[in-house]
C-alpha cells in the first residue's frame, strides 16, 4: 500500500508522470467524449446517419445539413472541451505536476489559455476534415483529440508546471 501511496504521490519521475497524466488524461477524455455525444445526440444534432457512433450502436440518425453539422459539432466540441478541462485540471493539479511555477490565479489561467488554444487548433482540424474532406463527425472528433492532447501536454509540462 506504501508503495502505491508513493507512486500516486510522487510527482517528479518522467515515468510515473507520464502513466498519472494519461490516466487522468483518460478521465477528461471520457468526460469530454461523454458530453460530446449526449450534446450531438440530444441538444444540438451533429452526427450522421452513417456515422460510426451512430452506427456502432444502432442509432437512427436525421439527416441535417452539412453547414449545420459543422456548426453544431463546434457548439458539441466546446461542451465537452469545458467539462474535460475542469476534470484535466482538478486531477493534474493533484496527482501528475507540482503547482508553484505561478500563483494560483495565473497558474488557472494559463492552463485555460493553454487548453483553449488547443481547443481551437484541434476543433479547426475536425471542421477541416469536416469541410473540406466530408470525414464522419467521429473521425473528425477523434483527430481533434488527439491533436489536443499533444498540445495540451507540452504546455502544461513546459510552461505551466514544474516539469
Amino acid at each position: 500500500m506504501e508503495f502505491i501511496k508513493k507512486i500516486l504521490l510522487e510527482k517528479e519521475h518522467p515515468g510515473v508522470q507520464f502513466l498519472k497524466y494519461a490516466f487522468c488524461g483518460g478521465l477528461a477524455f471520457a468526460t469530454d467524449i461523454t458530453i460530446f455525444y449526449l450534446t450531438a445526440l440530444f441538444v444540438f444534432p451533429a452526427l450522421t446517419p452513417d456515422d460510426f457512433f451512430a452506427q456502432l450502436l444502432g442509432l437512427e440518425i436525421e439527416p441535417i445539413s452539412e453547414s449545420l453539422r459543422l456548426k453544431h459539432f463546434w457548439l458539441c466540441k466546446a461542451s465537452g472541451f469545458m467539462g474535460g478541462n475542469i476534470v484535466a485540471y482538478v486531477t493534474n493539479v493533484l496527482f501528475v505536476f507540482k503547482g508553484g511555477k505561478h500563483k494560483v490565479l495565473h497558474e488557472i489561467a494559463l492552463f485555460l489559455g493553454v487548453s483553449f488554444a488547443a481547443f481551437l487548433l484541434s476543433t479547426w482540424s475536425g471542421d477541416a476534415l469536416i469541410r473540406f474532406f466530408g470525414v464522419q463527425t467521429t473521425v473528425s472528433n477523434l483527430t481533434a483529440i488527439v491533436f489536443a492532447t499533444l498540445f495540451n501536454y507540452t504546455g502544461r509540462k513546459f510552461f505551466i508546471f514544474h516539469g
